[in-house]
């Protein structure tokens, strides 16, 4: 494998230095070989890896945040993999605070931390001191102040947190450390995937190549991406952005397909975050906003706000504690922070405690990706039939259409499906995600 790697490098050797596309194309084919990361997985990892190297240029960093559902998924073998391509190297699965904030401070290596999910639930110290280090490394300028011994005294001193970080584990990340990540989800290879066995002895001519190849044209390209004015997707969130930025500045350029290509893979892996990993607050208010549109009403009773969200299949409101549905107090409380209150509303000639639709457009504005349904515009409440959900186009950068929906949208085709759907008695669900003859507004 490795002279199969060395063939091919072999024919762009006169111009690595300037031939970033291909030291790109090989960096990203070195890593498909020995794990099962998707083309939209592997491009950004490649990409990383390149930042690894100029990310003196820099004022952002993202994390790789490689997590799987299970062990057996390749994240050890990853780190292996990009221990042996990116600048500085630092693979490890436990130091003591002292020495991690010290050792970043000191040398600004590349992070390669294994067993994540382990050290948050470790030792206390170490915890804190890893949560910091975290929360503060990823702009130019983190830093973070502890005790030091300066002959007799104990004086505070600061420490430089900024440096390039991958960190593996199972689950999640604290939620403020995964909003500075590039999820990278691995999957366990299936047979016929074509893994090979990762083999340092075996690989390391070739990723010795590699190595002087990235390091050569990104030396090249530093000064560059100092001033460059990088075009980001609008799918992506502000810190999402941030994040971007640095890489897509180097796949710019690169050139090729690398440009197109790289901006469609961030606004995958990014997308499905949002979808994935969105607070259970915002996931609320994605719901509420589905059963408003897709009921076509501009009031809910909280009864009947609640009764609806156990309705949808899909998320955690029917069994929200001891497998419990939710209630409509608990909904309030999740609201709260949104500044959102339930209130005395008019329904079917009654007066209940509920909520308006105009309760909850500052919030869908400000936490919600865009609706099928311009915010302000909204159809005229019909008693008898819900509007059907349309799908819905986001232009991307440059004319591409994005790769996946963005945060929220995913959500809004979720169908709001009846949990006792087949069983004897109970009637089947309309295709709108109604059953026939009921309807929020009327009833009390």
């Amino acid at each position: 494998m490795a002279d199969e790697l060395l063939l091919r490098q072999k024919g762009i050797q006169g111009n690595a230095s300037e031939d970033g596309a291909a030291a790109l194309d090989d960096t990203r084919a070195f890593i498909q070989w020995f794990v099962a990361a998707s083309e939209a997985q592997a491009r950004v990892i490649a990409l990383w890896v390149a930042h690894t190297y100029t990310f003196s240029a820099a004022d952002c960093t993202p994390y790789l945040e490689i997590s799987s559902a299970e062990k057996q998924s390749g994240k050890t073998r990853l780190l292996e993999v990009l221990e042996t391509l990116v600048a500085k190297p630092w693979l490890t699965g436990r130091v003591t605070a002292a020495v991690l904030y010290r050792k970043i401070h000191a040398e600004q290596p590349t992070l390669l931390l294994d067993e994540s999910d382990a050290a948050f639930k470790g030792e206390q110290e170490y915890a804190q001191a890893l949560r910091g280090v975290l929360n503060t490394g990823h702009r130019r300028g983190g830093k973070t102040t502890c005790c030091v011994k300066s002959d007799a005294n104990w004086v505070s001193a600061d420490f430089s947190t900024f440096c390039p970080k991958a960190i593996a584990g199972i689950g999640r990340l604290p939620d403020t450390v995964a909003d500075r990540s590039i999820p990278i989800r691995l999957k366990r290879a299936a047979r016929g995937d074509g893994i090979q066995r990762f083999r340092r002895r075996d690989v390391e001519p070739a990723v010795e190549y590699l190595r002087e190849q990235l390091a050569a044209w990104c030396g090249g390209i530093a000064e560059r991406l100092r001033d460059a004015s990088t075009e980001l997707p609008e799918e992506l969130t502000d810190r999402q952005q941030d994040g971007a930025e640095p890489l897509l500045a180097i796949a710019d350029a690169a050139g090729g397909d690398w440009p197109l290509e790289a901006r469609r893979a961030l606004v995958a892996l990014c997308a499905e975050a949002q979808n994935t990993d969105e607070s259970i607050a915002v996931r609320l208010l994605d719901d509420i906003r589905q059963i408003f549109h897709e009921c076509s009403v501009d009031r809910l009773s909280s009864v009947d706000l609640v009764k609806t969200l156990v309705e949808i299949k899909t998320s955690p409101w029917a069994e929200w504690l001891n497998d419990k549905p939710i209630t409509p107090p608990k909904v309030a409380h999740l609201l709260r922070p949104f500044d959102i209150r339930p209130h005395n509303i008019r329904v079917g000639g009654k007066i209940l405690k509920g909520y308006e639709r105009n309760d909850f457009e500052d919030a869908w504005k400000r936490y919600l990706g865009p609706s099928q349904f311009p915010f302000g515009v909204h159809p005229q409440p019909r008693p008898q039939t819900a509007t059907p959900l349309q799908s819905s186009n986001h232009a991307g950068v440059r004319g591409f259409q994005a790769a996946t929906d963005v945060a929220g949208v995913a959500a809004l085709k979720r169908p709001i499906v009846n949990k006792n759907e087949g069983r004897s008695g109970v009637a089947a669900r309309s295709p709108r995600g109604r059953r026939k003859g009921r309807n929020p507004k009327n009833r009390p």
